[in-house]
């Protein structure tokens, strides 16, 4: 039988598992579990593409490293990683699918020196890297995302400048409306107060304005963010 215990970790709990046995992570805060992929974009001519190399922290959704190449290849995935480790800290886990470049010798050496946890996804389930996944789509589907780039300095621009707004603009509802950068830097619990006082501020200059007696909702930043929550345990036969 697959070995899928638990082991504490002081920030909260990290399934270690056996390759191909689905994966189960937890984060508390920012800074423990980190996913990464690699998405393709096209280039100037049918046929030619962009590697963009792209790891966010879970928790925080916060995009901590980001840079296009014009190919893939287990060093460069390691100088990205090198480079976010040296910025935001060594994570607990790093998660990535099955991949070449993700299941590298090279990838896998780093981590290992660096004492990080590998997880990676079961082979064709892309449910399993559901924040890279979901990222790729909110980049892929924003209105300035065009069909092509000219050339590398352009697909390098685009996603720096979209990485830059989407850290510290966008209100994320999973998040409570925050943006990854108030969360990933301890800033949300702040903004939320300020949030909340707003509104009654704004409800008792103009009451007219609110159609309900009930101050509104203030989402909450969530306790945890998984992948792969465990599965509720099966009735008894």
């Amino acid at each position: 039988m697959a070995n899928t215990a638990r082991c504490e970790n002081g920030a909260g709990w990290l399934a270690r598992h056996p390759a191909r046995v689905r994966p189960e992570l937890v984060a508390t805060a920012p800074g423990q579990v980190y996913s990464w992929d690699i998405t393709k974009l096209a280039g100037p001519v049918k046929g030619t593409y962009f590697d963009a190399y792209v790891m966010i922290d879970i928790y925080s959704r916060y995009i901590v490293g980001a840079v296009v190449h014009a190919h893939e290849s287990g060093p460069l995935a390691v100088e990205m990683m090198k480079e976010t480790f040296g910025i935001h800290g060594v994570p607990q886990v790093v998660h990535a699918d099955r991949g070449t470049w993700m299941t590298s010798k090279t990838v896998a050496v780093l981590l290992s020196d660096l004492e990080v946890t590998r997880s990676h996804s079961r082979p064709k389930v892309s449910n399993d890297n559901p924040y890279s996944e979901v990222w790729f789509k909110t980049l892929k589907y924003a209105p300035t995302f065009p069909e092509r780039f000219g050339c590398l300095a352009d697909a390098r621009g685009f996603l720096d400048d979209f990485v830059q707004r989407y850290n510290h603009e966008h209100r994320h509802t999973g998040i409570g409306l925050h943006s990854p950068a108030d969360v990933h830097y301890g800033l949300a619990a702040t903004k939320a107060t300020e949030r909340a006082a707003t509104l009654t501020i704004a409800r008792a200059a103009n009451p007219e304005r609110f159609t309900s007696s009930i101050p509104p909702k203030i989402l909450h930043l969530p306790d945890s963010a998984w992948i792969n929550p465990p599965l509720p345990d099966q009735p008894a036969a």
